[in-house]
């Protein structure tokens, strides 16, 4: 079969190799795929930045597709059924993480798309636990951005708790952050988008997809924008997704005190300056987000088939398996808000 394989470690060293299709067992699900996002990791990946997956692998681990083959042990799943899956592959099943279904935390958690194949292939091979068998109402498109939707669903909604009379702060309006807007937003809570000049185009998006406010943080005051709406307390909660040292200590003193910043995107590097003095004297807890968990798949799919949450309006660019690179040179650029390799 067809996949797009990161074969060394390094700068790209990717290409679209003929691998033998995958064979199940025990209670494993083989899926034919149709769409796989391409993922900010994926793109790390190619440049050689993300020092997570074993090479050689085939890369994708946002995606959809119909189930064509089950193993003997597989109880639920069918031939037939239109899904998507976690990104967990194996887990210990054994550790304090496991046994709460933190399945994230586990420190022997393998990934699909990074410790094993993933789906930027005709063909992947998930877990049954790991499989959610779609709605009616979800299409494959949109359910090949579960993962990344899961992801702001346990950002906002497990790590901590937004509710209708929060006011919130977010920096970076990505994949990540627009998804995470929707999931404020579903919420009802009163959102602020911030972005800089380059962003634009995702800025207006984000105004379409609900935010109440958006803000050019080069050519507009953020600090003012933000104390007017709020009554010059500074906002409830700020959810950091850009991994832009300057936008996390920009929001740090916007937050209220005793208010709550969430840490989504990841930083370019392990140790970064932080603005301790406004996490001390505020009182702000300052909470990590890794991923997601079984729980927040389940939340996701059901903001998706409520239709609280509009993922297809974000996918801007579709490209064939065999066109991947373009797929990935049209991500790199920035132009696109988020970019799909369709399998079939």
């Amino acid at each position: 079969m067809k996949s797009v394989m990161k074969y060394e470690k390094g700068y790209d060293n990717m290409e679209l190799r003929d691998i033998p299709e995958p064979v199940v067992s025990d209670d494993q699900v083989k899926i034919k795929v149709a769409y796989t996002g391409i993922c900010g990791s994926d793109i790390h990946t190619f440049k050689g930045e993300y020092g997570n997956p074993r090479v050689p692998v085939v890369l994708g681990h946002e995606f959809s597709g119909i189930v064509v083959e089950v193993g003997p042990n597989v109880k639920n799943v069918k031939v037939g059924d239109r899904v998507t899956s976690e990104t967990t592959f194996t887990t210990c099943g054994t550790c304090d993480y496991c046994l709460e279904k933190d399945y994230n935390l586990c420190p022997n958690r393998e990934g699909i798309g990074t410790q094993v194949n993933g789906s930027m292939a005709e063909y992947v091979i998930s877990r049954e636990e790991s499989v959610h068998v779609l709605p009616d109402k979800i299409s494959l498109k949109a359910a090949a951005l579960t993962e990344p939707l899961a992801c702001t669903v346990h950002a906002a909604l497990e790590k901590t708790t937004v509710t209708k009379d929060d006011k919130v702060l977010i920096f970076g309006p990505g994949p990540i952050g627009l998804l995470l807007l929707q999931v404020v937003k579903a919420q009802g809570a009163f959102a602020i988008m911030a972005g800089i000049t380059k962003d634009r185009h995702r800025l207006e998006l984000a105004k379409s997809l609900g935010a109440d406010v958006v803000v050019d943080t080069v050519t507009e005051n953020l600090e003012e924008i933000v104390l007017t709406h709020t009554n010059y307390y500074g906002v409830d909660k700020v959810f950091e997704c850009s991994g832009a040292v300057p936008a996390l200590n920009q929001g740090l003193p916007l937050i209220k005190k005793k208010g709550t910043l969430v840490q989504v995107g990841l930083f370019a590097n392990k140790m970064n300056p932080l603005d301790q003095e406004s996490i001390i004297q505020r009182e702000i807890t300052y909470v990590g987000s890794r991923s997601q968990k079984p729980s927040s798949w389940t939340i996701a799919l059901k903001l998706l088939e409520d239709q609280k949450i509009d993922v297809e309006k974000m996918v801007t660019k579709i490209v064939p398996l065999e066109e991947w690179r373009s797929g990935f040179e049209a991500a790199m650029a920035g132009e696109e808000i988020k970019v799909m390799i369709k399998s079939f």
